[in-house]
């Protein structure tokens, strides 16, 4: 990001590479292309560099171009341009009022300050390593009879910061100091009364003296990254003043801070928020020391963290584990299921939620009785529904409490003897809360490595319990793929030239391409699980639920069978149930379906298991599943499948339905279909897809890519007959066993002409593109 400085009189003009063509100010605009373009003209405006909180700095000037034509509004030859980084630091010092520059690599954005400045609607924006300024000076200093680069390098190299840092035993009220500290006590950010969130911690350094500190920021990223009592935090720009006897800090303009394990022998990896920041061999060396000397001291408590296999009754206690799902009960509870791989040796409490209120995962048997609830109350509930299902947490002073059976917001539970509720009570008393902890952490690596295990474990144990999905791991014998001759044909209208892997890796991101490759290798191995719901609402993709966890929720939805109310539209029958005659189900349908003679069209089904309703879809067009709750009929839990039809089965989305038992509306309708009865339950109807990860090659490279929007014309199925037709499914696997045979070498593997998309999606500020195949389907005929 260099600042390219030229004494005035070195030559005629500024002289910038050929390839850079100039374009004007008048003629820029939203659908300019900045490549390849420069802008040139006269300083008439340079604002001061202004350090930002993230600790980059800024700076905004304002150029005119003096070429633009005669008739050309004044407004339109000025426009701001706004630095950022070292950038802005090399300008700032380098350039001056009455100079003339020349800028590239550049983007555009629109102003925000048109109206008042009366300048160019849009703005340039430099950033980045191809931005680059060039300066000609209005007089040449004396010292600049040469040409100067100063680079951001360069830049950083001169202003390398040297900090001093203040002992905790030597503060005096009234000054702005940075120091260094061990953290022996920690609240995690809360929701202040202002518009801040707010958090504490108290410190202590080798005078033995004891620090608290409060930090006020509008982003909870901005507050420190405190994990565990024994981190160690270094702040930068605190203020201290006085609070009773004791000396305490604040944040206050500038203010930094980075968090380091405070392990002996622990990674010296920073935690911070900031973009850029200062860490050197000095810096170790305090860290170093300070590890030491904690260690033998002592002065860090003993952790109550424990995994879930050593939770005692009334306890308080730090529990470190992953987040399977979310679910609000009302506005002062909200409920997490989560799981650390371990077994708690006590019963847990089980909370039964209504449909609407439910969020889980499917899960095997085997891995539900891993799961805990903690139900997190009051302050402690909008943090909580922001979480999203598979982070990794630390839930602070969680306590275990014997015997509770009340849950505000469902009324009564049922009791239970000898178990334990685990509660996160509101407040930030002795730093309760949760903290999502990063993916590198130590904690969390040692927390993946056991739930890998409890997975390999379930996967040795047992094979797929789901006899519909069987046939995707023992694949019938007839099924041969070389008896079939597999290849990919395009069936889009792109006018590409096609191209190698390795030319495709070098190409900018973005654009449909064309390619020869070879399938190398797939993901998921066991193709049961490209399977995926998917909700065009909240754009989410789940799991297909494991039958095992359907045939629970059935089961216990037939012991749940107080009384309720009927509807007013409904009326009631029965009919025997499956394999056992004597034993009669109750079925409930709409008057309106009896006046019209649909009685047969749509039934709303209790008290029956899911085999039995497995059998009775067989002979009705569309069954729903309900049971009895708070003295009414509702759907079951949205876990299960909300409709049966036959052997398919309807899925609804847990985030966005609201499920309630309505009577259907059906004036017009010849035929009940799914979207129907969605919608008569106020059901966000879930869609069948298939998803995979797919490995390419060619002679050049290899590549990974996606296949999921054109999947179905890719196999020729559609994924809802993949869902319940064994056929499809055969269909599937044999297409994936010749296009990639098991064992194969490369030159068993066809060659196949695909269409591929390439995309770019952020992952946490960064960019990275990612390919998709389109418009390409396989095609296959039998081998002569």
């Amino acid at each position: 990001m260099p600042v390219h400085v030229i004494a005035k009189g070195t030559g005629p003009g500024i002289q910038v590479p050929a390839h850079l063509k100039r374009i004007l100010v008048s003629a820029i605009s939203s659908s300019t292309s900045c490549f390849d373009l420069s802008v040139k003209g006269k300083v008439i405006q340079k604002g001061p560099l202004v350090s930002l909180e993230d600790g980059n700095a800024i700076l905004k000037t304002v150029i005119e171009d003096g070429a633009s034509q005669p008739n050309t509004s004044s407004c339109s030859q000025s426009i701001n341009v706004v630095l950022r980084g070292a950038l802005a630091e090399d300008f700032s010092r380098a350039v001056s009022q009455g100079d003339e520059v020349v800028v590239s690599g550049f983007t555009v954005g629109k102003s925000p300050t048109v109206l008042k400045d009366k300048l160019h609607s849009w703005n340039l924006l430099l950033s980045g390593d191809d931005a680059c300024v060039y300066v000609s000076h209005l007089q040449a200093p004396a010292s600049s009879k040469r040409s100067v680069a100063l680079t951001a390098e360069v830049s950083r190299m001169a202003k390398a910061p040297k900090y001093t840092y203040v002992g905790l035993g030597n503060l005096k009220p009234g000054t702005v100091v940075n120091v260094y500290g061990v953290v022996i006590f920690f609240k995690p950010p809360f929701k202040s009364r202002g518009t801040d969130f707010c958090s504490s911690l108290k410190i202590i350094d080798q005078s033995n003296q004891k620090v608290c500190c409060t930090i006020f920021r509008k982003k909870l990223e901005d507050h420190p990254k405190i994990f565990q009592i024994g981190d160690i935090v270094r702040l930068h720009r605190v203020k201290t003043s006085l609070f009773g006897d004791s000396v305490t800090l604040v944040n206050t303009f500038g203010f930094s801070v980075v968090t380091l394990d405070g392990m002996v022998g622990g990674a010296m990896e920073p935690r911070t928020s900031s973009a850029t920041f200062h860490f050197d061999q000095e810096d170790r060396g305090i860290v170093e020391e300070l590890r030491s000397w904690s260690c033998s001291q002592a002065v860090v408590p003993v952790l109550p963290s424990v995994p879930l296999s050593a939770v005692q009754p009334k306890a308080y206690f730090d529990l470190t584990c992953q987040l399977l799902s979310t679910t609000r009960i009302d506005n002062t509870c909200t409920l997490l299921r989560v799981w650390d791989g371990t077994r708690c040796p006590h019963t847990l409490l089980k909370v039964t939620t209504e449909p609407q209120h439910v969020d889980t995962s499917s899960s095997s048997k085997e891995r539900r009785n891993l799961i805990a609830s903690v139900l997190a109350y009051d302050n402690h509930v909008v943090f909580a529904q922001q979480l999203q299902p598979g982070a990794f947490v630390r839930i602070y002073n969680l306590r275990a409490i014997p015997g509770s059976s009340k849950v505000p917001g469902l009324g009564e539970s049922q009791p239970e003897v000898d178990h334990l509720a685990f509660h996160l009570h509101g407040g930030t008393a002795y730093g309760r809360g949760i903290r999502v902890l990063p993916e590198n952490s130590p904690d969390v690596e040692k927390l993946k490595m056991v739930l890998e295990a409890v997975s390999e474990d379930e996967d040795s144990d047992s094979e797929l319990s789901d006899s519909s999905m069987l046939v995707w791991s023992t694949p019938p014998e007839y099924l041969d793929p070389h008896l079939v001759d597999c290849h990919t044909e395009r069936c889009c209208r792109h006018a590409v030239p096609a191209v190698t892997l390795d030319e495709l890796k070098k190409a900018k991101a973005g654009g449909t391409h064309h390619l020869k490759v070879q399938l190398r290798s797939y993901e998921p191995r066991r193709l049961h699980q490209a399977l995926k719901l998917y909700c065009s609402k909240c754009t989410s993709l789940q799991n297909v639920p494991d039958e095992d966890l359907i045939a629970d929720l059935f089961s216990e939805a037939c012991r749940d069978l107080g009384p309720y109310s009927m509807p007013p539209w409904a009326v009631c029958g029965q009919v025997a149930c499956p394999g056992s005659p004597s034993r009669a189900l109750s079925l409930h349908f709409s008057s309106q379906l009896i006046s019209e003679g649909r009685t047969k069209e749509l039934f709303f089904l209790m008290g029956s298991t899911l085999e039995e309703t497995c059998q009775l879809a067989s002979g009705y067009q569309n069954i729903v599943p309900v049971r009895a709750l708070g003295g009414r009929l509702v759907p079951l839990d949205l876990t299960a499948p909300f409709l049966f039809r036959g052997r398919r089965r309807y899925y609804g989305c847990r985030r966005c339905s609201e499920a309630d038992l309505k009577e259907p509306s059906v004036d017009g309708v010849e035929v009940i279909d799914e979207k129907i009865v969605a919608e008569a339950l106020c059901v966000q109807l879930l869609q069948f897809v298939l998803v995979m990860k797919l490995q390419l090659q060619d002679a050049t490279d290899t590549l990974d890519v996606f296949l999921w929007r054109d999947a179905e014309l890719f196999f020729g199925v559609s994924a809802e007959d993949v869902a319940g037709n064994q056929e499809a499914q055969d269909s599937v696997r044999q297409t994936v066993n010749a296009l990639c045979p098991a064992g194969g070498s490369a030159a068993e593997r066809p060659w196949l002409d695909v269409c591929l998309t390439a995309y770019q999606v952020e992952d946490g500020g960064q960019y990275q593109t990612c390919y998709q195949i389109c418009q390409t389907r396989v095609t296959s005929t039998p081998c002569t």
